[in-house]
């Protein structure tokens, strides 16, 4: 089985696990919302497009509201299935599904209280390392700082950006977090405090 494939299972158990109201870490979303955002994503390829093309958003966000009005129980059903035969990511769940679905997993793990680190197989960190350089690298351009995202164990994965030095230290899943934009992260900045600022603050994601 695939990263994607294993993190899609484990996202689907929480979803139903933590019920359509449950908070999560997207802005106005539910977990009803987020699923319905997933589905939408992977099967209807005429609304797609508005995720990342702002004009066509409306669009998108009409379709993803229909959607979100569907029994709950089997809109995450059809999330687990994986996508229809005729939608792309049919062929690129592998390359393109692991961060998607970490992220996700994580925008609702994290926003219920009492939540905590979950261990990566190495599979999914393996999975995850692509999409953090390639995100991490367009988002930390123009941060101000040269920062290295660095490993607990010392590893660095990625420096991008100019400026004064900045490390960012974590666990491998709160880099990649970290980089896509997430904020309810365990780590430790080290630099000068003005460029850390600017790190922090800094427009991060897709």
């Amino acid at each position: 089985m695939t990263a994607a494939r294993t993190e899609r299972t484990a996202l689907a158990e929480t979803l139903r696990s933590v019920g359509p109201d449950a908070p999560t870490l997207c802005d106005g979303w539910t977990a009803r919302d987020l699923t319905a955002h997933m589905v939408v994503r992977e099967a209807r390829l005429d609304a797609s497009a508005g995720i990342v093309i702002p004009p066509l958003a409306g669009y998108t966000e009409h379709v993803q509201n229909s959607y979100a009005r569907r029994d709950y129980g089997r809109l995450v059903d059809q999330f687990a299935s994986g996508p229809p035969w005729y939608s792309p990511f049919a062929v690129l769940d592998r390359f393109a599904n692991p961060a998607e679905f970490f992220v996700h997993h994580e925008d609702v793990r994290r926003a219920s209280p009492g939540w905590t680190p979950r261990v990566l197989d190495r599979a999914l960190e393996s999975a995850l390392m692509a999409p953090l350089k390639m995100i991490g690298k367009k988002g930390l351009r123009s941060a101000g700082a040269r920062v290295a995202l660095t490993t607990g164990d010392g590893a660095t994965v990625l420096t991008a950006g100019s400026g004064p030095s900045v490390t960012v230290t974590g666990d491998l899943g709160d880099l990649v977090l970290f980089v896509f934009g997430r904020d309810q992260l365990d780590l430790a900045f080290d630099g000068d405090p003005d460029a850390v600022a600017a790190v922090k603050a800094a427009e991060r994601g897709l």
